[in-house]
């Protein structure tokens, strides 16, 4: 049971390191760094876009309007980040 812990942990982190790169690559996109014509650009921001946003979308409705400032990347990590915790210091060690 502690190696499905150790996966889902692992799976958060990687989670965590998607949105990062969804966050970075939406803003390189806005400031016209990168070109989405790129195929391989393209292919990455679409991955990406349908992996984060069914997560995203509904913390998107909950938070206020703040104009241009979108911080539910901010809050998903936040969530996972207490997630972990929870898994780590209540769930890990009462498991055999």
């Amino acid at each position: 049971m502690r190696a499905v812990l150790d996966i889902v942990l692992i799976i958060l982190d990687l989670y965590v390191w998607l949105l990062i790169a969804s966050a970075i690559l939406s803003w390189l996109i806005a400031f016209n760094v990168v070109n989405t014509r790129n195929q391989f650009v393209a292919a990455v921001a679409d991955f990406l876009y349908r992996i984060t946003e069914p997560v995203l979308a509904p913390i998107r409705r909950m938070l206020p309007n703040l104009g241009g400032l979108d911080i539910s990347p901010i809050v998903l990590i936040l969530i996972i980040m207490l997630i972990q915790r929870v898994i780590t210091y209540y769930i890990y060690p009462f498991v055999f």
